[in-house]
């Protein structure tokens, strides 16, 4: 209904829309100059909102004709049409080739993370099989009778970053396959894998010694030469060169036979028939060519229902280590704005490729371009889609290894693909029924509760818990629910101090009031967004707390739900009590809506009693301030600790207690006694 003033006359439109009416115009008159004054050249363009927030990222090998594309036409309500409503600005980048243009594109993509741009995170790094270095020339020598760590190298699991004095094998997509291989290389080698620490101070060979899957170097059970020749035997094994090993090995064996040093030749004979069980047992397969493929990545990339996975599997000297799935991010976004990116492609080419095929293909290209251009890639890519020339170029001169890639290959590198297909089709499934039911069980909580969101993907939850023992390190935990998951990055937890201990009430209200108080303020002036629902765990004391704190920060009370246990604290038991009025409710053992309110509620009782916890060790563990105290070392302090107890009887001990333990003289108690008081 038309607004009239008290003159009964109707006002004039509201002077604020017809300002953004006429930015909106001014800026798409500027960015029209903007596009036809662009080079012809390669580079890289931005796309920005008229708050400056990055749309879109993209290359191009004519920026001109690549940019154009985009304002040539109307897109409609399509979410291309979408973005380019948003564009308000634009920044470009000439670069000298298509090459710099990828690079400057990735880089910009993974540190800007653009909406309309596909995106892979990975937030794991990459485990390695770590062989340390041996000592140099110069290192002291082991005196007679003993062994020196750094004489012998060990091998160990490594994620982090690379030193140079020790040399790495990888990387692995797994932790279970670093683990594999090296238990594999202890069966066959017998390095060590005992700390530094551990060796150092052995008087007797271990079990792994007993069992065979150690050579005894502690104990000098095998000389350095020995040992240094199975360290390089092993490097060479895991580079690849197996039957250079195993052809090292029998020369070996028939030459100390041919001296007579049988013992030493029937070792070898039993080291070459371990390396002979593996290689069997690991079916190394040999090409069409007759070389084994040392290094390669099998990267597949499967579509569906709007979410794509690419499976990379991974061959490192030879041996297949297992496969590893990523699911990138922005997949539909990016998905419609496939025709513009092929603009300025060849149409009968164009045409040539299904548009299923053409958005795996981008997405392939992403996952290798953002992969890749920063780390180190195998010599050998094989893919499931044929990709742009221009991006393996650019692997090659960014890591300075000679890259090809295929993707109609043979033989094993075919069985390779089609497994490494077959996994991807398979995770993607998994994927989408997870997200199906998650979307599922939202959407029961959000209309048992009679919740009207305006997006569900964006329907926020946050929960609150109380954790302390006995009322000590009483610690507060606020988890998020958010896009039909959970968002850890995004957990807090706040340690509660001032109040009686035990108080979860105060305890709560502390919490509530910490979170929300700056929150809400800054919600009133659309600056920050509150949650659609807040979850307190407990019943009607936890709720009229909550009640009282967002009545006094004047935020809705319907927001509030407490999950209240149900008879006997049963599990499907709970009942959701409300800080409105309303009255209580039970959704049933089996609904959907309480099995999500369910799992939220024990992800923030986890991450409450983990943080106790782990305040609580700290503040228990006081002893290790002791050795903050010169003269008090690992000896001394566990001297004192079994004296008096723990930390807390050392701390409550006097001056002369103290000194009465052996090795603790008078002035080293009083300096005790001054530093834990």
């Amino acid at each position: 209904m038309t607004a009239v003033s008290p003159d009964n006359t109707v006002p004039p439109p509201d002077a604020a829309a017809a300002a953004a009416a006429a930015a909106g115009d001014a800026a798409r008159d500027r960015l029209a100059i903007e596009v036809a004054a662009l080079p012809s050249l390669p580079g890289v363009y931005r796309y920005f909102d008229a708050q400056g927030a990055l749309l879109y990222v993209g290359k191009a090998g004519n920026l001109k004709k690549r940019v154009s594309s985009y304002f040539q036409k109307n897109h409609g309500g399509t979410r291309t049409g979408h973005m380019v409503g948003k564009i308000a600005r634009l920044e470009t980048t000439v670069v000298r080739s298509e090459a710099e243009a990828l690079l400057l594109e990735n880089n910009l993509i993974k540190t800007l993370n653009p909406k309309f741009n596909i995106l892979f995170r990975d937030d794991k790094s990459y485990p390695y099989l770590k062989i340390t270095g041996a000592a140099s020339p110069g290192a002291p020598q082991a005196a007679a009778g003993a062994a020196l760590a750094a004489d012998y190298p060990r091998m160990a699991y490594y994620r982090g970053g690379v030193d140079k004095r020790h040399r790495y094998f990888g990387p692995y997509p797994s932790a279970w396959a670093v683990k594999e291989s090296i238990q594999l290389l202890q069966k066959v080698f017998r390095l060590r894998t005992c700390e530094d620490t551990v060796f150092n101070h052995r008087t007797r060979p271990c079990l792994l010694y007993q069992i065979k899957r150690c050579s005894g170097p502690c104990v000098q059970a095998i000389a350095a030469a020995d040992y240094a020749r199975d360290v390089r035997n092993a490097e060479r094994f895991l580079l690849g060169e197996q039957q250079e090993v195993m052809d090292t090995l029998q020369a070996q064996m028939m030459a100390h036979a041919d001296a007579l040093e049988f013992e030493k030749a029937a070792e070898i004979r039993n080291q070459l028939g371990a390396l002979s069980r593996v290689l069997h047992q690991q079916s190394v397969e040999t090409n069409a060519d007759g070389a084994f493929d040392k290094d390669a990545d099998i990267l597949a990339a499967v579509v569906q229902g709007g979410r794509a996975c690419v499976n990379l599997a991974m061959v490192r000297g030879g041996r297949h280590l297992g496969d590893r799935p990523y699911f990138p991010t922005h997949v539909e976004e990016a998905s419609a704005l496939e025709g513009l990116e092929d603009a300025a492609e060849p149409a009968a080419e164009a045409a040539a490729v299904p548009a299923q095929a053409r958005v795996e293909v981008r997405v392939l290209e992403a996952f290798i371009a953002q992969h890749y251009l920063d780390g180190a890639p195998p010599p050998l890519l094989i893919t499931s889609h044929a990709i742009d020339k221009a991006l393996v170029e650019a692997l090659t001169e960014a890591s300075g290894v000679r890259v090809t890639a295929q993707h109609q290959p043979r033989d094993q590198r075919r069985q390779w693909l089609e497994m490494a297909l077959k996994n991807a089709r398979i995770k993607l499934t998994q994927l989408l029924s997870e997200e199906g039911s998650q979307q599922a069980r939202t959407r029961s909580l959000v209309d048992a509760l009679d919740l009207a969101p305006d997006q569900l993907e964006r329907f926020r939850i946050e929960c609150f818990d109380i954790s302390h023992t006995a009322g000590e390190a009483t610690q507060a935990s606020c988890v998020v629910f958010e896009e039909h998951k959970m968002l850890p990055a995004q957990y807090r937890r706040y340690n509660i101090t001032g109040i009686t201990p035990g108080d979860d009430y105060a305890a709560m209200r502390q919490v509530l009031t910490r979170r929300y108080a700056k929150l809400a303020e800054a919600a009133a002036k659309s600056e920050a967004r509150l949650p659609d629902l807040v979850l307190v765990d407990g019943g009607k004391g936890q709720v009229a707390m909550a009640r009282d704190v967002f009545e006094e920060l004047g935020l809705d009370l319907s927001l509030i739900v407490g999950v209240e246990k149900g008879e006997g604290r049963k599990v499907g038991l709970e009942e959701l009590v409300f800080a409105d009025g309303r009255a209580k409710v039970y959704l049933g053992k089996d609904s959907a809506a309480l099995m999500l309110v369910a799992q939220i509620r024990d992800e923030a009782h986890r991450f409450a009693i983990t943080g106790m916890r782990a305040r609580r060790a700290s503040v228990r563990t006081g002893g290790s301030r002791l050795e903050d105290i010169a003269g008090i070392g690992p000896k001394k302090r566990a001297k004192l600790l079994q004296r008096f107890g723990g930390a807390r009887g050392v701390a409550s001990a006097s001056v002369d207690d103290l000194s009465t333990v052996d090795g603790i003289s008078r002035e080293l108690a009083e300096e005790i006694y001054r530093v834990l008081h």
